[in-house]
């Protein structure tokens, strides 16, 4: 299995980059002004921001963009006052006969001739008769209906690392069956943990995923996310959705204006290369779904473990405020998830956003996901223009994910470190 460190600008196949210099002021490198906002939003720079560009710009828009709609009314419309603290309305429970049906699966997997790995689990390698009906059902309500669901029962323990990665791949077969690249060395599947002993050895701060402070509201890059736990922190570690539908129907009755500054293609998305930056919108309306999200934040505030290249332009304080109110809106309206030790949280990436909390690991205790990008080609939303290049790199044919590398312990260490451009937040 391949896990060398590929040394090729990762840009080189993509689409045509904008670096339209123009976009902002260009003083000497290194001392462009950027407004005060932060990878993790601060409220009190957030409300100051408001009020004064509420004196500064007294005649913003008060309705929505022409071809916008005032309101979204639908089953991805919620707020997490919506569900009860058991999580019933979303949580599906395999009982004794599911689980069996799963190990009689894995069974059967291993038993075929021939080297089989992961990349050979499909929904014929993979026989769910008993599941089938129920999971393509969840796959229905990922899509067109609530956005998330928790499947929950399975245990991790009593399999190997492979076995795991085995019964992810083909209970999720039946939901979303193509993967999608995660980095440019072709990795199909990460290993979301926290690892404070590679700052140690390798001197540097390793992204988001891979360390236990939390993570603001974000998307990823694909168009479904999955994650199963393999084991849970000591404490910590809670993961939070909000809907985007939501979001936009906040924004859109509250700050109108903010919606006409979200649907600009003039934002800025550093790509941490070089000075590579591109630019697109933070919200799309997406044919026969209506308005939806597709951003993190590191990209376009830098952070203290991945600055901005100073030769990447700055955002304006219009745009800071507008995204720090979409973390605030989603904060209001998020629901709770505490994942337990086997549960396999999915969901749309498109119909909403997520975050996480900081967590402590300890003993046994420690937090352990496999994270998979996932899509359904028969159900999946229309991809917008603007977001076919990050569609391409993900699920399209190129040399990076023709590599398919499935590490099945943990993630190397040089890629947490050095390739920040393989994280979202």
């Amino acid at each position: 299995m391949t896990t060398t460190m590929s040394q090729a600008c990762p840009l080189a196949l993509a689409p045509k980059l904008s670096t339209n210099k123009d976009l902002a002021p260009a003083p000497a490198p290194g001392d462009i002004p950027r407004p005060d906002i932060s990878w993790f939003p601060d409220r009190k720079v957030f409300l100051n921001r408001v009020e004064a560009l509420r004196l500064l710009y007294p005649d913003r828009p008060t309705t929505v963009p022409a071809g916008w709609p005032t309101q979204l009314n639908m089953a991805r419309a919620w707020s997490g006052s919506d569900f009860s603290d058991d999580g019933k309305e979303y949580i599906v429970q395999f009982d004794q006969a599911d689980l069996a049906e799963i190990d009689e699966a894995l069974v059967h997997f291993k038993s075929l001739p021939g080297d089989l790995g992961p990349d050979d689990v499909s929904k014929e390698t993979f026989p769910l008769p008993g599941l089938e009906e129920r999971l393509e059902a969840i796959s229905q309500e990922i899509h067109n209906g609530r956005g998330f669901v928790v499947l929950r029962g399975l245990q991790p323990d009593k399999w190997t690392n492979m076995e795991n990665i085995l019964v992810y791949l083909g209970v999720t077969s039946y939901i979303a069956e193509k993967r999608g690249m995660q980095d440019f060395d072709g990795r199909m599947i990460l290993h979301i943990q926290a690892v404070v002993e590679d700052v140690k050895k390798h001197g540097a701060m390793p992204n988001s995923p891979y360390v236990a402070r939390a993570q603001p509201f974000h998307t990823d890059l694909c168009d479904i996310l999955s994650l199963y736990a393999l084991n849970t922190a000591k404490y910590g570690g809670e993961s939070f959705l909000a809907s985007s539908a939501q979001i936009y129907n906040e924004l859109a009755a509250t700050r109108p204006d903010i919606i006409h500054t979200l649907i600009k293609d003039d934002w800025i998305f550093d790509e941490f290369w070089q000075g590579q930056y591109h630019t697109r919108p933070l919200l799309f309306n997406f044919e026969g779904q209506g308005p939806a999200f597709q951003f993190s934040r590191r990209p376009l505030t830098g952070s203290h473990f991945s600055p901005h290249h100073p030769d990447v332009p700055a955002m304006t304080e219009i745009q800071a405020e507008a995204l720090d109110a979409v973390f605030f809106a989603a904060q209001k309206h998020k629901v709770e998830l505490k994942l337990q030790k086997g549960d396999m949280m999915i969901f749309n990436n498109f119909a909403m956003l997520h975050a996480r909390s900081s967590f402590h690991d300890e003993g046994e205790q420690r937090r352990h996901m496999l994270r998979l990008w996932l899509r359904n080609e028969e159900l999946m939303w229309k991809t917008p223009r603007e977001l076919e290049r990050l569609s391409w790199e993900c699920y399209g044919d190129h040399e990076w994910r023709a590599k398919r590398v499935w590490d099945i312990e943990r993630s190397p260490p040089e890629l947490r470190v050095k390739y920040r451009r393989a994280s979202c937040a």
